[in-house]
C-alpha cells in the first residue's frame, strides 16, 4: 500500500474491535518483532550486570500488559541499550553481584513508581525541558560506554577496567588477550551486521539482522564444540572454552526465573542517585521514542506521553518486583514496527506473547547462544547512538550545539551521566545567558495568542524563546485545533534557541497533516548560527 493510499484510509480501531480488524498484519509485525527483541533483550541484560532472563521478563511485561495500557499505538516497550548504563553502575554502586542485582531491582521498583506519579500528574511533557543537543550527546554517551564495555565480551576475554576512558587506552591489550575462536564469533557476527547495511532488497532484508547474527553464531559455535568444556592450542598459546562463560545461561524452569527486590537497600549509600539516574534516563527516552513514533505512524495518530510515561513507569515497577529490568518505548523497534505494517497496539502484545511462549516451551535452544554474538550486536547498536553522522548532524546545526553535545560526552564518559546531562544543560544557560537572555526570562516566555474565531490563530512571541521556556509557549499551541491556519509573528523575539526552533518545526508538520497551515512573519529580522533550518537565531538589532 502506498503513502498516499495510507494517508487517506480510515484509522485502525483500536482494543478487541483493532484486533479483529487488523490481526493479520500485527501477528506478522509481533512475530518479526519477537525474532528481533529476543537476542537483544538477553544482551542487554547482560551487559547491564543483570541475568539474561531480567531483559526476558521486561519484554513479557512490555508487550503483554505495557501495551494494553499505553497511551500509543504502535510503539513498542521493552528493556533498551540507552538504559545499559545506568543499570550496570547502580549494579556496581550497590554492592555487585548478587546484592547489587537485587538492590537494583529495588530502585527499578521505585523508578517505576515515580514515573507512574508523574504521569498522572501530566509531566510526559517535561521530557521537553531538555536541550535537544544535551540529550544527543547522553545517548551518544551511553552508545561509547556501550561498545568499550562490550567489546573485550565480544573477543572473549574479560574487561580489563570497569571506566570508560580507562578500557578505550586498554583495547590494544585487549585484543592482544582475545580467546581466537570466541573473537571468530564475534568478528563474523559484525560483520555480518556491518554487511547488511548495505542489503537493499532480497530474502535477506526480510530476515532480521539479529536472527541471522544469532543462527550463523550458533552453527560456528557448534563447529567450535563450544557447548563443551575444553582446552585448544593456538600459535603456541593455550586457551579454555567453559560453555558457563562463553553461552546464555537461562533456567529452563521460568518460575525459578523469577526473584525479588531488596528494598532494605534503600539504606544504602547511592540508592537515591541511582532511583534518580534510572527515572531520569527512562522518561526522557520514553517521551522523546514516543514523540519519535508518532511521525512514523502513517495514520498520523497522536500519543498521550503522560499516559505512556504512566504505564511504562507501572511496567517497568511489575518488571523490578519479578526481576526484570526497566523499560522504555523503543524507537529501533518500534520503526520496525511500523515497517512491518502493524496498525495497532496488538503488535507489541503479540511480541511479548511470542517471546513468552518461546521461552516457556523452548529455553533449552537460547543457551545455544554464544555471548559474543550478543556483545556484537550492542556493540553495533552503541555505534549507531554515537556514529559520526550524530556528530555531523550536530554540527551542522552551529558550533554552541556541537558544544553541548561534546561536553555532554566527555563529562559523562569522565564521571557520570547525571553530571553529564546537568554539564549540557549548565553550559546551554550560560551560553543564553552571555547572549542577553535576562534571568527573568529563563523560565517564562512573553506569548500572546490572537484567535479571530475563524480560521486563523495569530501567536505572537516576544523576548527569549528558549528550551526552559518552551513549555509555557506549548500550553497555548496544544490549545489550538489542528485544521487552523497558524500565524507564529517573531518580529519581537530577541532570541529563539534551537529546541524551540526543533518544536516549532514539528508542530508546523503537525498542523499541516491535520489540514491547517503554518506560516512565520518576523523572521527576516533574525541572524542564523548556520544555514540549517532548525539553528538557534538572534534578533539582528539585538545582535548590534
Amino acid at each position: 500500500m502506498s503513502s498516499e493510499s495510507i494517508s487517506t484510509a480510515p484509522v485502525p480501531f483500536d482494543r478487541l474491535a483493532g484486533l479483529k480488524q487488523n490481526w493479520k498484519s500485527d501477528i506478522v509485525s509481533g512475530f518479526i518483532l519477537f525474532l528481533i527483541a529476543l537476542p537483544l533483550s538477553l544482551g542487554i541484560a547482560m551487559a547491564s550486570g543483570m541475568p539474561p532472563m531480567a531483559g526476558i521478563i521486561a519484554a513479557m511485561v512490555g508487550g503483554l500488559l505495557v501495551s494494553q495500557i499505553s497511551g500509543s499505538y504502535v510503539t513498542i516497550n521493552g528493556p533498551a541499550a540507552g538504559l545499559i548504563v545506568v543499570i550496570v553502575s547502580s549494579v556496581e554502586r550497590l554492592g555487585g553481584g548478587s546484592q547489587g542485582y537485587h538492590a537494583t531491582l529495588a530502585a527499578i521498583v521505585i523508578s517505576g513508581v515515580l514515573l507512574f506519579i508523574m504521569g498522572l500528574f501530566k509531566a510526559g511533557e517535561l521530557g521537553k525541558f531538555f536541550p535537544a543537543s544535551v540529550v544527543h550527546g547522553m545517548l551518544a554517551s551511553i552508545g561509547i560506554v556501550i561498545m568499550l564495555k562490550q567489546f573485550p565480551i565480544m573477543l572473549g576475554t574479560a574487561p580489563l577496567s570497569k571506566e570508560p576512558i580507562q578500557l578505550f587506552l586498554k583495547m590494544g591489550e585487549t585484543v592482544t588477550h582475545a580467546n581466537p575462536e570466541i573473537a571468530a564469533i564475534g568478528v563474523l557476527s559484525m560483520l555480518i551486521l556491518v554487511s547488511l547495511t548495505f542489503v537493499k532488497g532480497g530474502i535477506l532484508r526480510k530476515i532480521p539482522a539479529p536472527i541471522i547474527v544469532v543462527l550463523s553464531a550458533c552453527a560456528l559455535g557448534i563447529f567450535f564444540h563450544i557447548t563443551t568444556k575444553h582446552s585448544y592450542a593456538f600459535c603456541g598459546q593455550s586457551f579454555d572454552i567453559n560453555p558457563a562463560k562463553c553461552l546464555v545461561q537461562v533456567p529452563t524452569n521460568m518460575v525459578s526465573a523469577f526473584t525479588f527486590p531488596d528494598f532494605s537497600a534503600v539504606k544504602l549509600n547511592g540508592f537515591w542517585l541511582s532511583v534518580l539516574s534510572i527515572t531520569l534516563v527512562q522518561g526522557i527516552e520514553t517521551v522523546l521514542s514516543c514523540a519519535a513514533v508518532d511521525k512514523l505512524d502513517p495514520y498520523k495518530r497522536h500519543a498521550n506521553l503522560s499516559k505512556d510515561l504512566s504505564a511504562v513507569g507501572l511496567g517497568s515497577a511489575i518488571s523490578g518486583m519479578l526481576g526484570g529490568l526497566p523499560m522504555i518505548a523503543e524507537i529501533v523497534r518500534s520503526t520496525a514496527n511500523v515497517a512491518n505494517g502493524a496498525k495497532t497496539r496488538w503488535s507489541n502484545f503479540l511480541h511479548g506473547l511470542f517471546i513468552f511462549s518461546f521461552v516457556l516451551l523452548a529455553a533449552s535452544l537460547i543457551n545455544a547462544i554464544p555471548l559474543a554474538s550478543l556483545a556484537a550486536l550492542l556493540v553495533f547498536t552503541g555505534y549507531r547512538l554515537a556514529s559520526p553522522r550524530v556528530f555531523k548532524e550536530t554540527h551542522s546545526i552551529g558550533w554552541e550545539q556541537t558544544l553541548l553535545f561534546v561536553t555532554t560526552i566527555v563529562v559523562t564518559l569522565a564521571s557520570d551521566l547525571l553530571i553529564g546531562v546537568a554539564a549540557g544543560v549548565a553550559v546551554k544557560f550560560l551560553l543564553h545567558i552571555l547572549r542577553g537572555v535576562r534571568i527573568n526570562q529563563l523560565f517564562k516566555a512573553n506569548v500572546e495568542v490572537l484567535d479571530d474565531g475563524a480560521d486563523t490563530v495569530i501567536v505572537k512571541v516576544a523576548d527569549a524563546a528558549i528550551f526552559s521556556n518552551y513549555l509555557s509557549i506549548k500550553k497555548y499551541l496544544t490549545g489550538i485545533a489542528p485544521d487552523k491556519k497558524v500565524i507564529f509573528d517573531l518580529s519581537k523575539a530577541t532570541f529563539i534557541d534551537h529546541t524551540v526552533m526543533e518544536h516549532l518545526h514539528d508542530f508546523a508538520q503537525d498542523q499541516v497533516s491535520g489540514g491547517g497551515s503554518v506560516s512565520f512573519t518576523g523572521m527576516e529580522l533574525h541572524q542564523c548560527v548556520s544555514p540549517h533550518p532548525t539553528s538557534c537565531r538572534k534578533q539582528a538589532t539585538a545582535a548590534r
